[in-house]
């Protein structure tokens, strides 16, 4: 049995109750042929599951997982349920256990090798109401079971969504965890602990660990998500947590001033966040005594020296604009002590440290001639920081210190939104770069803050404007600057050749990621040269005139001794009339390397209700529906006042339309987009809601043989089981069309699940408009076919068959079904309803018919074989519909449909899945 933590061979018995990684051989390089590796991973109780967590650096040959590929199994065996079966260049997502055992296995053929794939495997720890996405504007997080004790082995994530223009505050109204008997240093909160995240869990920088029976400080974000991470052991359960968060609106003005109190004499700084490198041994002159306007001493170290200092932590990244210092008169003694000049040191981690400089050498502030006076020293040029020391440089009877800092928020400037590079809501599949030295690398690496190292071009001597550091935003964006930051090239290594970053560049924009614009200098028309970094650690901002962009690349000019080292962060905001909306967020767990989260952009909703039963045209609503966090591709929507950002060039016979058609979503056929699917899923429908018909509008176009793009509606059950409902493929011609299927009623809730896909890359595009859930449309109505003629009267997708069937008028009883694809011809000897005369069939799997009637929409399963009509159960789902039964496909029970005889003809309906063997 293995135990390491990291396993190479091929297969093998592992042992869970340690956390470890499987990798195939040679991994990262390329696996050898031939190989059939098989790991049975255990956890060592019968109640644990196991999960695994891909690493997103994954690489098998694609073709269709025929030769080379990945099956994880659930259970010990290969005949056990598969959970799935993965090969290309996309890591799978979490795979997670029913039971305590999980088959991996890993086949090679003899050609075409890749990097393979590395996994972590550990035990899946959960609970009850853990881990949610909170969007509403302002609600209650609880630990599990609050106001009772939370349960053992939790690791959950709770994470808050801004939107744009709105301040978030987080307010803890109790607070009891498992306290730390050793705080401080490395043994702080090692059982039971809090964690909290300025972005997504193990991405954005980390606010804070918190433990034991004191309430966290109150807290905000700067990047628009704030995340909370709970972790308990097995042992000691306590009363865990109950915070409220609230979202206000901000009022962003071009005339704003970056100068307000950052919350010292205020009291919004805790004083947790005030530190000191000592403090006065009798307890009377502590750090957090160091705010403007106290009444009581001041700070004082344990020691009159240049070598102490007063600490401030921000909690989040913010400019700082100026700092007003106080002296103090003791209480005790009656004495007078003022600090008379100063140096600022910052820092974005409280590791990496500057001393602030004007020109050339560090900036001497000054500071006080009296005890009691408040003065006040502007910071001549704003600096960006997190962590703040004030170092007493000469002083007056000895250092005593009282002080306020200002500044404001990043995002309080017009149009400075940070864009997700931060806080990891943009992918890292959406950094890319001309080169990269660590080739097996991830390009996480480039983002502002929130990653310890960062971006290096490959070669060791680069030439000036041929390297690039890119992001693609996902949807055009106002852009009004960036951020940029260098990096320290070795882990805890702080010398002056391992200190990188870029002293002057240049930035060029796309919005289709080919034709490219620099940015131009006003005086010369040539592209502009901005100012870099100073400093490996110490942000730069720099920002310029609006620009719309989705793609946004800079190229290094000038660069440190030590090299082209760079973080990023874009700032801007979405486009008039747009405002962002969120994926659902899958956080990562603790410990794992799990996928960052997506988001994608659709148009500005207004505040106005709707619901997903009215008409949804995207004109002032989403309605509720949301891109699919699973899919690989997104849904983009085209509004009518922004139809020249989003349409493609001119030269193209199949774009988006010209004039103003209103909004709709659309997905594009390119090389980008070949395989991949696009998934829209609707709000949930209730139980017992319906049956309801499904209306919408679409257009399916491409030139024959090339776009092969497809449209499917499927339901997905709680178990997120789908099942297909409609399906259609091919060119459809330029016009648009109706489509509609019947939604059936369930016992149980499900959702609409709206699919597109490209099977080639070339050209063509699917557009999707006017979505209508409708309880009024008569079911026989939503199955007539649509009045616009059909330029191609029959399937044009077979889904999971073997072939065309077609049934002719003129067949008997007795009917020769023939296949036009093999010529080959076999008796069946059942009568054909009525209605399904002259139709094409489409025959599937399991011997299992399905009808596909000429574009109607929907699929009827019906097979002409003998089979045991069993007695209708109360959760069967069927309704009778003109004259013949139709059966609402299960959503949530995986058996047999009700079956029923109408006017003498027996139509029998089944699930496809099933075996179904008896006599008539």
């Amino acid at each position: 049995t293995y135990s390491t933590s990291q396993i190479k061979s091929c297969g093998g018995q592992v042992d869970a109750s340690g956390a470890g990684y499987i990798t195939t051989p040679g991994y990262p390089l390329e696996y050898p042929p031939h190989q059939n590796c098989r790991w049975v991973v255990t956890a060592p109780e019968p109640s644990q599951r196991v999960v695994l967590n891909f690493n997103p650096h994954f690489e098998l040959e694609k073709l269709d997982c025929r030769y080379d590929y990945v099956e994880i199994r659930d259970g010990n065996s290969e005949k056990a349920d598969l959970l799935g079966k993965h090969c290309s260049n996309i890591a799978p997502p979490a795979i997670i256990s029913s039971g305590p055992v999980l088959l991996i296995r890993f086949v090679s053929d003899y050609a075409h090798q890749g990097a393979g794939f590395s996994l972590r495997y550990e035990i899946f720890k959960t609970g009850s109401d853990c881990s949610r996405n909170f969007t509403s504007q302002n609600g209650i997080i609880e630990s599990p079971g609050f106001p009772d004790k939370y349960p053992h082995n939790l690791e959950c994530s709770f994470i808050i969504i801004v939107p744009p223009a709105m301040d978030l505050t987080l307010t803890f109204l109790t607070f009891d965890l498992e306290n730390d008997p050793l705080p401080g240093g490395e043994g702080d909160c090692k059982y039971d602990w809090l964690e909290v995240w300025d972005g997504l869990p193990q991405v954005g920088p980390l606010i804070g660990r918190y433990c034991g029976t004191k309430i966290p400080p109150e807290m905000t974000s700067s990047t628009g998500i704030l995340s909370l991470s709970f972790h308990t052991d097995m042992a000691v359960a306590k009363d865990g947590f109950s915070a409220r968060y609230n979202m206000t609106h901000k009022e962003v003005s071009d005339t704003f001033h970056c100068s307000n109190a950052l919350g010292l004499e205020s009291g919004k700084i805790s004083d947790d966040q005030i530190t000191a490198s000592s403090s006065f041994y009798d307890n009377t002159w502590l750090p957090r005594q160091a705010r403007l306007n106290n009444n009581n001493n001041a700070w004082t170290p344990n020691e009159d020296s240049s070598k102490e200092f007063i600490q401030v932590d921000l909690h989040v990244l913010k400019v700082l604009t100026g700092i007003a210092t106080q002296g103090a008169v003791s209480k005790e003694t009656q004495k007078s002590y003022y600090v008379i000049t100063f140096k600022l040191e910052v820092s974005t981690n409280g590791e990496d440290w500057m001393v602030y400089r004007y020109g050339k050498n560090h900036k001497v502030f000054h500071a006080n001639t009296d005890s009691t006076e408040v003065v006040l020293n502007r910071i001549p040029l704003p600096v960006l920081a997190r962590f703040v020391r004030v170092r007493p440089q000469t002083w007056k009877t000895g250092i005593a210190l009282r002080l306020e800092l200002y500044g404001c928020q990043i995002t309080d400037a017009p149009c400075s939104e940070m864009q997700g590079m931060l806080s990891g809501l943009l992918p890292d599949s959406q950094i890319t770069a001309s080169s990269m030295r660590d080739v097996h690398g991830s390009m996480g690496t480039a983002r502002l803050v929130a990653s310890r190292s960062g971006w290096f071009p490959s070669p060791t001597q680069p030439l000036a404007g041929e390297e690039w550091l890119q992001v693609d935003l996902g949807v055009p964006k106002t852009v009004r600057g960036v951020i940029t930051q260098g990096v320290r090239t070795v882990e805890g290594s702080t010398s002056a050749e391992n200190r990188a970053f870029v002293r002057k560049y240049r930035v060029s924009y796309s919005l289709t990621g080919k034709d490219w614009t620099f940015i131009l200098d006003r005086k010369t028309s040539h592209p502009k040269i901005f100012e870099g970094n100073t400093h490996y650690d110490t942000p730069e901002i720099r920002r310029f005139e609006e620009i719309t962009a989705q793609f946004i690349r800079i190229y290094p000019e000038r660069w440190s001794p030590a090299g082209i080292g760079m973080r990023l962060e874009v700032l801007g905001c979405e486009l008039p009339g747009k405002e962002m909306f969120f994926t659902p967020i899958s956080p990562r767990t603790h410990g794992i390397a799990t996928m960052p989260c997506f988001a994608i952009y659709l148009p500005s909703v207004q505040t106005k209700s709707t619901t997903p039963w009215s008409l949804c045209d995207f004109e002032s609503s989403l309605c509720g529906w949301i891109p699919d966090s699973v899919s690989e591709l997104s849904w983009s929507l085209h509004s009518g006042s922004l139809s020249s950002g989003l349409t493609p060039s001119l030269d193209l016979p199949l774009s988006l339309p010209k004039d103003d058609v209103g909004n709709f979503l659309h997905i594009e056929a390119s090389p980008r987009t070949e395989r991949q699917r696009a998934r829209l899923v609707s709000p949930a429908v209730g139980p017992e809601r319906g049956p309801l018909c499904l209306l919408f509008n679409y257009q399916l176009q491409g030139p024959e043989n090339q776009g092969l793009g497809s449209l499917r509606i499927l339901l997905r059950d709680n178990d997120r089981e789908e099942t297909l409902l409609w399906a259609l493929g091919g060119d459809q011609g330029p016009v648009w069309k109706e489509g509609r299927t019947i939604l059936p009623q369930s016992p149980k809730e499900y959702q609409v699940v709206i699919e597109g896909y490209f099977e080639h890359g070339n050209r063509g595009h699917i557009w999707i408009d006017n979505i209508h859930m409708s309880s009024s449309t008569e079911l026989e109505q939503c199955t007539r076919k649509s009045s616009t003629p059909n330029p191609k009267p029959h399937c044009s997708v077979c889904l999971g068959g073997a072939g065309w069937l077609k049934y002719s008028k003129a067949q008997s009883e007795n009917q020769t079904v023939r296949e036009p694809d093999s010529q080959r011809t076999r008796q069946t000897h059942a009568k054909s309803p009525p209605l399904l005369r002259g139709t094409r069939f489409c025959r599937a799997l399991f011997t299992t018919v399905l009808v596909c009637l000429d574009h109607v929409s929907l699929l009827v399963m019906w097979t002409p074989r003998n089979l045991k009509l069993s007695t209708c159960s109360t959760a069967a789902l069927s309704m009778r519909m003109g004259a013949w039964l139709f059966p609402p496909f299960p959503v949530v029970h995986n058996h047999l449909l009700c079956l029923d005889q109408v006017e003498g003809e027996v139509v029998v309906l089944a699930h496809p899945t099933r075996s179904l063997t008896s006599s008539l």
